[in-house]
């Protein structure tokens, strides 16, 4: 559940959140409040604001995930941040808990995802599958203990689950 204290950065263009495990960054079907509605009717009480308040999503995390979540408070910012993303001037950083050890130690993964959208699951494949979509990603070991092992993430496609299908598919299955 979102809080006051959960908000990282906020101007006139953009709201930054911690988004918590278990939190939906935008609704789905299922009708759970997601955070988009939680700061939109924040925004409404605290700014006194008529009418609807526009609260534009730049990028979401699933739900078991959480870190910073960017929202654009207006249609320009969005625009602009939209247009960042795609140009790659905002780069994402994810950590990942696993269970074993990706060896090497860093290195390139690409596999073709395909979702199940009956099961929210989806599944890494080495090679081309009919409905599967292109997955690429670098990772690198920050870390290791007895049990688990820190790996840090960037992502060079966005595919639904892709870090844990990817990491999953190389036998570094996440913690959780």
């Amino acid at each position: 559940m979102f809080t006051i204290k959960d908000i990282l950065y906020e101007d006139n263009h953009l709201i930054i959140v911690n988004k918590h495990v278990g939190d939906l960054v935008q609704s789905d079907p299922d009708g759970t409040e997601a955070i988009e509605d939680q700061i939109k009717a924040m925004i409404k009480i605290r700014d006194h604001k008529p009418g609807a308040v526009f609260l534009g999503v730049v990028h979401r995390i699933d739900r078991p995930v959480s870190g910073a979540v960017v929202f654009a408070k207006t249609s320009k910012a969005l625009t602009r941040l939209n247009e960042m993303i795609r140009g790659g001037e905002i780069h994402k950083t994810y950590w990942a808990i696993t269970e074993s050890t990706p060896n090497p130690e860093q290195g390139s993964l690409t596999h073709y995802i395909v979702r199940d959208g009956r099961t929210n699951r989806s599944r890494a494949y080495d090679k081309p599958k009919a409905d599967g979509k292109k997955a690429m990603l670098n990772y690198q070991i920050l870390g290791c203990s007895t049990n688990y092992t820190l790996v840090e993430v960037e992502l060079l496609t966005g595919r639904h689950h892709q870090i844990r299908a990817q990491l999953s598919k190389i036998g570094c299955p996440i913690k959780g």
